[in-house]
């Protein structure tokens, strides 16, 4: 009877598995159709045959996988390949690129295969794919700004590889929720701090934009569902303010025959965060939660005109600000972005964005260079070769540190432009903030290394002056000048940067040779053999670490070689006791922590690991914390939201270590908070009773600084863990006068 019934049992659950297969495969076809459908605007002829055929080698080739929800793992290629063909615009090539970019990687399909049945270029960008992933993904003890380096330089065989990276990141930022907490972290660090700038510099607003909201998601949770909740709640009364100041606007647009759309656009969480945080105010004081949006149905060679048309309508109805306009039509972005923008005071009282735009220039914003594509008469095109040419300028010197080269780039990146003009008239793109050197610099190598000023707008300046939007820059040069080391600290692009870097290294290395032979000299003197002279006693003698910053600093005069003699004979006991400690690698100090448990317990029971709290975020019990090894200071411990915390997670990836707090022991920590209010007696008073009184926190220093009815204060106090500093804060928002205390990083 027992027999009989585990059969009947295992027969339901065959029934069960087969339903559940039958629907899965349902599903996928579903999902396919949906694919197809997207493409259909760029399909030709030969094109859906070959993205059928990509997907039955995707389907084939990941068989039996399925991801870390349990779905089929064929549902991540066609995700990805949707993202490319609807949200990029991207053609049938991109799309089978996006089919089949895991099938290398994860599967028994090589890149012969792909070559036979798909051809040269595809095989190419899978190529291009496979490598990134190797080294980006999941290389988990290398460092990741070399293996983004390694990225950017596939763009040199093909953009598309880059843009299915991207539309990869993406689909994998939206499904992040279903990964452990320590890779959410380490994933959403890196896509706020590489992928999302590449998507903005590439154009993709849209993309850029959910990057950033959905790397905030997981970076700062609590902050992220308490915006998305507020944005919720006042959705109502957004819209019928939006409805009330749109009204005139149609009304007269339509009159005038123009023909438009209109929309209420609102502002992304994470640039919502960074204007409480940058303005140090609460939600409720951000005013700008939207833009209005006018998109224009117009001939492409009426598009200023129409523009210009609809910005005098606007400015008819409600007045100006004339600080806030931005005319991106006249002077497109680097990255192709065209645009109208201006801020008006709406019959409430309120400032509000308006952007106005054509259909084509709204479809390039949202979409990127691809939509360049559709658009042939478009000369911005070239735009998106110049900046590659750029970056290969940058992958091509050999001797670029690769976090340096992470930092230039990213700097540039995240740049607003500035337009100036040679003494021709030829206008060159900079980044903001960029000087005469840099201008010199981007018009020739040369003229950068020779530059000794600069005249702008026909008035002599030194090569550090900032230039300014609209400057007329002549270069003024010397045979005699070099590049020094000092002219890093006043250049911002990436190119200056590399070009100095290694004219520097060149001038040394000659200074080098010079000290070389002064070096020899005393050795012929002395009356000794080269080979007879030990180089490492003389290298930890005088405490420096290569043989050519010797030379460089005897031919400096920095040092003195009267005590040469002393170093050769360098006492071997005094050796062993300088060497003692150095021996261990960093590898060998992250494989030794990493060894002693699955997470990195702060404690008192903590005598035999290192650590620091570390003063850029001042980590308090109750944060959520990790660990950072360092090489010279044991693992500093730091906030997960620490203003650093994106870049080590991304940089160094493998010397993060999981972190928790633990132990009953009440420890105090040094903590801040910053108070703004309004200027009444007895508020100081008011304010340490709270903290000294009813509370019992020692406070280590107050600064109140109060300007026109106004003050703005300063507070660093021990605490034992953010329960007990946000019981203060909770109170301290609650005395009469006060309007925010937040809580301070450092």
């Amino acid at each position: 009877m027992a027999n009989g019934k585990a059969i009947s049992d295992k027969q339901v659950l065959s029934s069960k598995n087969t339903v559940e297969l039958e629907q899965e495969k349902q599903e996928i076809l579903k999902r396919y159709r949906v694919l197809l459908k997207s493409c259909k605007p760029n399909l030709e002829k030969d094109d859906k045959k070959l993205i059928r055929i990509a997907f039955n080698t995707a389907l084939e080739a990941h068989q039996g996988m399925r991801r870390r929800n349990g779905e089929p793992y064929i549902f991540h290629p066609l995700a990805v390949a949707q993202i490319v063909a609807e949200e990029m615009s991207l053609g049938t090539t991109s799309v089978v690129g996006a089919l089949l970019h895991d099938t290398v990687e994860d599967t028994n399909i090589t890149l012969e295969d792909i070559e036979s049945r798909f051809g040269k270029t595809i095989a190419r960008i899978i190529d291009g794919l496979t490598k990134i992933s190797g080294v980006f993904d999941h290389g988990s003890t290398s460092i990741q700004a070399e293996n983004f380096r390694k990225m950017l330089l596939t763009l040199s065989d093909d953009v598309r590889v880059i843009l299915i990276k991207l539309a990869d990141r993406l689909h994998n930022m939206r499904t992040l929720h279903f990964m452990p907490r320590d890779k959410q972290l380490k994933i959403a660090s890196e896509t706020s701090f590489l992928y999302a700038p590449l998507a903005h510099r590439l154009g993709f607003y849209a993309i850029k934009t959910e990057l950033d909201d959905l790397a905030l998601k997981y970076t700062e949770p609590e902050i992220y569902e308490d915006i998305v909740n507020k944005l919720q709640a006042t959705k109502k009364e957004r819209d019928k303010f939006i409805q009330d100041f749109t009204k005139p606007l149609i009304d007269e647009f339509r009159k005038q025959g123009i023909k438009f759309e209109i929309k209420g656009r609102p502002k992304s969480i994470h640039s919502i965060w960074n204007k409480m945080k940058r303005q140090h105010v609460p939600f409720e004081e951000v005013y700008d939660l939207f833009a209005i949006r006018i998109i224009l149905d117009t001939a492409p060679e009426n598009e200023k005109s129409e523009c210009w048309r609809a910005y005098s309508i606007v400015t008819d109805f409600f007045v100006p600000n004339p600080d806030r306009l931005r005319d991106w039509i006249s002077t497109p972005k680097a990255n192709g972005y065209e645009s109208l923008h201006t801020t008006v005071m709406s019959d409430t009282g309120k400032w509000v964005e308006v952007q106005i735009r054509t259909r084509r220039m709204d479809e390039i914003a949202e979409k990127g260079y691809a939509a360049h594509w559709k658009y042939k008469e478009s000369s911005n095109e070239s735009a998106l070769d110049e900046w590659l040419n750029r970056i290969r300028e940058l992958l091509e010197n050999p001797d670029s540190n690769a976090l340096d080269f992470i930092d230039d780039f990213k700097l540039n990146l995240f740049a607003e432009e500035i337009f100036v003009f040679t003494p021709k008239g030829e206008l060159k793109t900079l980044p903001a903030g960029s000087t005469a050197l840099d201008f010199a610099f981007d018009i020739h190598s040369d003229i950068g290394s020779h530059c000794i000023g600069a005249k702008v707008n026909h008035k002599l300046v030194p090569i550090s002056h900032q230039l300014s939007s609209g400057d007329q820059v002549e270069i003024i040069t010397s045979a005699k000048q070099y590049p020094k080391e000092d002219w890093l600290a006043f250049v911002v692009t990436a190119k200056a940067k590399a070009k100095i870097k290694a004219a520097v290294k060149e001038h040394r290395r000659k200074v080098s040779d010079e000290g070389k032979e002064i070096f020899n000299r005393k050795l012929r003197q002395m009356k000794t053999a080269e080979s007879a002279v030990n180089m490492n006693n003389i290298l930890l003698y005088y405490k420096v670490n290569s043989n050519a910053e010797l030379f460089y600093r005897i031919a400096m005069g920095v040092i003195d070689l009267a005590d040469l003699n002393k170093a050769i004979n360098y006492d071997s006991k005094s050796r062993k006791a300088h060497q003692k400690g150095e021996g261990i690698s960093l590898e060998e100090i992250v494989k030794q922590v990493r060894g002693n448990a699955d997470a990195l317990v702060i404690g008192e029971n903590l005598e035999k690991i290192d650590y620091k709290l570390s003063p850029c975020c001042n980590p308090i019990p109750g944060d959520d914390v990790f660990g950072f090894i360092t090489i010279n200071e044991g693992i500093k411990i730091h906030r997960t939201n620490c203003p650093n915390a994106i870049q080590l997670m991304s940089n160094y990836a493998y010397r993060i270590v999981k972190a928790k707090w633990t132990g009953a022991k009440q420890i105090s920590f040094l903590a801040g908070i910053r108070l703004t209010g309004a200027d009444d007696v007895g508020v100081v008073s008011n304010i340490t009773k709270v903290i000294s009184s009813e509370l019992k926190v020692n406070m280590r220093s107050i600064s109140i600084d109060s300007h026109d009815g106004l003050f703005d204060g300063t507070i660093m106090l021990f605490v034992h863990d953010t329960k007990h500093l946000n019981t203060l804060i909770k109170k301290l928002s609650q005395l009469k006068g006060i309007m925010s205390v937040s809580r301070i990083d450092n």
